[in-house]
């Protein structure tokens, strides 16, 4: 099996990395309230999933 003759340095390396980037997760819509949510989980706003409800929704104590 191959060897590299030499050690590649740190920027070599870093640059050919350079298109390894991290996409923006996908977000949809909650069709119960309208609030914007990750696909195939619970809306953390009313706690609806696959039109029922799951959880109980967060109260935020003021």
């Amino acid at each position: 099996m191959p060897v590299p003759k030499q050690r590649s340095s740190k920027a070599r390396g870093r640059k050919r990395r350079t298109h390894y980037k991290v996409s923006a997760p996908t977000v949809g819509v909650c069709p119960e309230c309208q609030e914007p949510k990750l696909p195939h989980a619970a809306c953390p706003e009313c706690g609806a999933y696959k039109d029922r409800n799951v959880k109980p929704p967060v109260e935020i104590e003021e």
